[in-house]
């Protein structure tokens, strides 16, 4: 322990187009582009997918965001959205948008199904089949595919939902006794295995959409009714209160297309060169507290703050004495070397500096596996980040503490506010005080002050969104819902994928 030091870390910098730099991604697109506007820019073609009323809203709304989204009251949603060609530099080719039909009165009958397994598992197929089938006997190419679902799939297509009492609903399903794949039947035995394929699958339509693909390396954006069109969902006055986010949406979807087109919206502008960072993603495979098989997975982000995938083993490394998730010696050193040569594949070198993020501490066989992957290629640091409600701090101004303040209170430990007031708002983002993220340097040498300045810049590459920064860094952000896809299903199979196949 050392006395308390508070320091200030200054809001990092970004990187856009022309090498021109900002704090705020929607400044920095605004007046200068995307950072890879040289390289992904003109006329894309992309794919819809849904109804024919959801398609025809879905390009209408495409049309628009065209043009220049403006929002009267800035405070709330700023700054106006300039229109995707004047942005981004790209366009959509409207008149050769391939578009693939789900029938309404299907997505009707498998909403009356009150199994939620079988409910969620025939909605995702009436879009993951057509989708597989355009791939593989198609020839011309689709960029990005729009999904559109209607609100209902999104309401009774999640975990625990349960669709209303009614005449109409259909009781199609398994007990449990019954949905043992390897259990064999006297009578309807075809018709029974493909029931209980549906109890191999996550009741989360988002989630088993994505992992139904991933093997196809097919590029979606999930897009609910409500977000394109809510004028006939919504009364008047919640119609009023919509309208104020209309701009943050097309910055929003905009830039998620564009990086999912292949397109870098922005990279860190302080960037430490070889530098890449590891965030370990851990998925329990079963609900049950005393099975200790988990999914593991790596998410690698490079200085540039593109990020790749990486699929690990399943095996023991839930601890429920500890709460915690560690690797044996041998898969810790095959995670390790897997990111490793992909960075290699890449730069036609090592990293000089590696960071492995991760929300527990590690342990010392797992250690010893990421010291045996780096020998020779690269220094390695641990550090363990996570999100703090023990105390706040507070000043005597009208807004709390700004985002960037660091208080250090020993040689390799500090606590980092993520989230507070930003000048260049004059504001404070939400009416909370805010809580700081506690970090520390568990393993290796690294000072933590540029632990810190490394780990506010990562909050900034939420690149399925267009915001100033998140809470936490990007490295841990989507952990959770990256293991929900790499578990939403039995042996899903997919090789190295860039993070897009998974937001």
């Amino acid at each position: 322990m050392i006395e308390p030091i508070l320091k200030y870390i200054s809001e990092p910098s970004l990187t856009f187009g022309s090498g021109q730099t900002a704090i705020d991604p929607r400044d920095g697109l605004m007046l200068f582009g995307p950072f890879d506007h040289k390289r992904i820019k003109g006329v894309r073609n992309i794919g819809i997918i849904g109804s024919s009323n959801l398609r025809r809203k879905m390009i209408d709304y495409l049309k628009r965001i065209h043009g220049p989204i403006v929002n009267e009251d800035l405070s709330i949603a700023r700054p106006n959205f300039p229109g995707l060609e004047s942005t981004f530099g790209i366009s959509i080719n409207f008149d050769n948008i391939i578009q693939l039909d789900i029938k309404q009165k299907d997505i009707d009958e498998y909403l009356k199904y009150t199994d939620s397994h079988q409910r969620v598992h025939n909605l995702v197929n009436l879009y993951v089949q057509p989708l597989i089938r355009y791939t593989e006997h198609e020839e011309m190419p689709v960029d990005v595919w729009f999904v559109v679902i209607p609100e209902d799939i999104y309401k009774f297509g999640r975990p625990n939902s349960k669709i209303p009492k009614s005449e109409d609903n259909i009781n199609i399903g398994l007990k449990k006794n019954e949905r043992n794949s390897t259990q064999l039947d006297m009578f309807f035995q075809e018709e029974k295995d493909a029931l209980r394929e549906a109890y191999e699958f996550e009741v989360n339509f988002h989630n088993q959409l994505k992992a139904k693909i991933l093997s196809v390396k097919i590029v979606t954006q999930i897009i609910r009714e409500s977000k394109i069109a809510y004028e006939n969902l919504l009364t008047d006055k919640q119609i009023e209160e919509e309208k104020k986010f209309d701009t943050a949406r097309a910055w929003n979807i905009s830039n998620t297309l564009y990086y999912k087109l292949g397109g870098l919206p922005w990279k860190l502008g302080e960037i430490r060169d070889g530098v890449c960072y590891l965030g370990l993603v851990y998925k329990k495979t079963e609900s049950d507290t005393k099975n200790k098989n988990a999914c593991c997975a790596a998410q690698m982000f490079l200085d540039s703050g593109d990020g790749m995938v990486f699929r690990g083993n399943v095996g023991p490394w839930w601890n429920p004495t500890t709460g915690e998730f560690h690797l044996s010696q041998q898969d810790a050193f095959e995670v390790v070397s897997q990111s490793l040569e992909a960075y290699y594949n890449r730069f036609e070198c090592y990293p000089n500096e590696i960071f492995i993020h991760a929300k527990t501490f590690f342990d010392d066989p797992e250690w010893a596996g990421f010291e045996d992957a780096v020998a020779g290629k690269s220094k390695i640091i641990g550090v363990r980040i996570k999100e703090n409600s023990t105390f706040k701090l507070y000043r005597q101004y009208s807004y709390c503490v700004p985002r960037g303040m660091m208080l250090q209170y020993d040689d390799r430990k500090a606590f980092l506010w993520t989230k507070g007031f930003i000048p260049r708002f004059k504001t404070q983002i939400g009416l909370e005080t805010p809580n700081p993220i506690d970090i520390a340097v568990t393993r290796g040498e690294a000072d933590i002050e540029v632990v810190c300045k490394d780990i506010l810049g990562l909050t900034k590459l939420n690149y399925n969104a267009c915001i100033y920064g998140d809470g936490i860094p990007v490295t841990l952000k989507f952990a959770d819902s990256i293991g929900e896809i790499l578990t939403a299903g039995k042996d899903i199979k997919t090789g190295v994928l860039p993070f897009k196949h998974y937001i």
